[in-house]
């Protein structure tokens, strides 16, 4: 007979999501959860921003660098590592704008990671890491939206330095952040002419123009940000000149793959939470859950979050392989997106009045969710995309 060591090394093997360091990351991230985060999500949503002392102890614990390499301060693993983070966040009852906002270094600086500039690693991307600096991403403008090859924020070759002027909108953690990687135009019209430039918080010109007020992800600064001549070293350049636009592109596949993940972690929970429910909540005395219309709705949600699972899981496990499919990570985002969708749709019609009360964790999910199917391209988008690689 197989001893249970045995069966558990067999398991991962057949199983890279089941290592027994999967199961440690898990089982560390719903502690680190339930502890640090759970007991003050409400008061950081009234804030309107995590504290900074939360980074530096997600680093301490060895969260925030999972998925980057040891050697630039991260604390290894690949992109399944951060799948298993995020669903144990959600699973301990975290919630997406807190992922967006703790985690929005993953959006931040894999560019200057895969660059690897030696300068770059060690001024913004291994401090990140450590939870001692903030970084964002800027590339939404006001006339712009998913159209990333439209950028008009320009940059101006000066010497030693970059001249920025221009505008960036719906910025997460921008008003937090130490430094924005910021899509500007260096060139001419189009793709080729884009390029990606650092820009440092303090820097003469560069500021934070408005702080946004969202219907959800309340714990997740966004800004406005604004710039005006801002002198822009040139050794803050990721990259060579004019390849902006490729980096963007394949970081938005992780970026997609990523809200997925959120949006099936996020029908999980709700599922979770409500199946406790409707079988506590008593009407005309019975629980919700002796009603065969509850019960169905319960087993739609189940059916969705895990093919969005499956799906997502399949699509991360080609993006590990270094055989990312476009078609396939736009299908898992849009899917999830539905799943996601009915499930906190259901989530508050089950919980009733209770359901519309902040006080419940479920209409905190209901809000954030609105955003999933916008950010990182719309559900329009993803389905172009689908389209063109159809054959449409």
């Amino acid at each position: 007979m197989k001893q249970p060591d045995q069966r558990e090394a067999e398991a991962a093997a057949a199983d890279p999501w089941m290592t027994p360091e999967r199961i440690s990351l898990r089982n560390l991230a719903m502690s680190f959860t339930q502890k640090e985060i759970v007991p003050h999500l409400q008061d950081w949503e009234d804030a309107g921003e995590l504290p900074r002392e939360l980074h530096r102890r997600a680093a301490a614990a060895g969260l925030l660098g999972i998925g980057f390499a040891e050697e630039i301060g991260g604390s290894g693993g690949d992109l399944r590592d951060l799948v298993l983070l995020t669903e144990a966040v959600m699973e301990a009852g975290g919630s997406s704008g807190l992922l967006a906002s703790l985690l929005t270094h993953h959006i931040a600086v894999p560019h200057m990671a895969a660059q690897g500039d030696p300068e770059q690693i060690r001024s913004f991307v291994a401090p990140t890491l450590a939870g001692e600096k903030i970084g964002s991403l800027g590339i939404t403008e006001p006339d712009t939206g998913s159209d990333v090859a439209g950028i008009r924020t320009t940059a101006r070759r000066d010497g030693d330095h970059y001249v920025v002027n221009g505008a960036k909108l719906f910025i997460t953690s921008g008003v937090r952040a130490d430094f924005v990687t910021t899509a500007v135009r260096t060139g001419g019209p189009g793709p080729s002419g884009i390029s990606l430039l650092v820009v440092e918080r303090g820097a003469t010109g560069f500021l934070v123009s408005r702080a946004l007020k969202k219907m959800g992800w309340l714990c997740s600064d966004t800004a406005e940000l604004g710039f005006t001549d801002v002198r822009v070293p040139v050794v803050n350049l990721v990259g060579p000149e004019g390849s902006g636009f490729l980096q963007i592109m394949q970081q938005f596949q992780v970026e997609r793959a990523f809200i997925a993940v959120q949006c099936y972690a996020t029908a999980q929970r709700c599922l979770d939470l409500t199946l406790d429910w409707v079988k506590k909540r008593e009407t005309f005395g019975r629980p919700l859950s002796t009603r065969q219309v509850v019960r169905h709705k319960i087993v739609d949600i189940a059916t969705a979050v895990d093919v969005a699972r499956t799906y997502t899981r399949a699509a991360v496990d080609r993006i590990v392989a270094g055989d990312t499919d476009v078609r396939m990570v736009s299908m898992a985002k849009n899917q999830a997106v539905e799943a996601c969708a009915l499930a906190v749709d259901t989530a508050v019609q089950l919980y009733g009045g209770m359901g519309y009360l902040r006080e419940t964790e479920v209409e905190r999910h209901y809000r954030d969710s609105r955003i999933l199917g916008i950010g990182g391209g719309t559900t329009e988008i993803m389905k172009e995309i689908i389209a063109k690689q159809i054959g449409l």
